[in-house]
């Protein structure tokens, strides 16, 4: 049987790495809630930012009260909540 094809991550340059890295580690200082746009999810994922895990590439987000493990390479933006 052949495999179903998944659609392959976009390849993002290493600023783009970068400037989602600093996003992240500044809403983790600040306590910010923030949004983040996650690759191959339907629903952005909205919390605040409890751990940053450079062993497995996860950033632990909490949402409502859950902890929720998004691999960094899948975050594609960074945003902060409107409301």
């Amino acid at each position: 049987m052949a495999k179903a094809k998944v659609a392959k991550r976009p390849t993002r340059d290493e600023f783009v790495l970068e400037e989602i890295g600093n996003q992240l580690s500044e809403a983790k200082q600040e306590n910010s809630e923030i949004v983040l746009t996650v690759w191959g999810r339907e629903e952005p994922v909205r919390g605040l930012i409890t751990t940053m895990d450079s062993r497995t590439g996860r950033v632990h987000m909490e949402v409502n009260g859950e902890i929720d493990k998004v691999p960094f390479m899948d975050i594609m933006k960074v945003e902060y909540p409107r409301d």
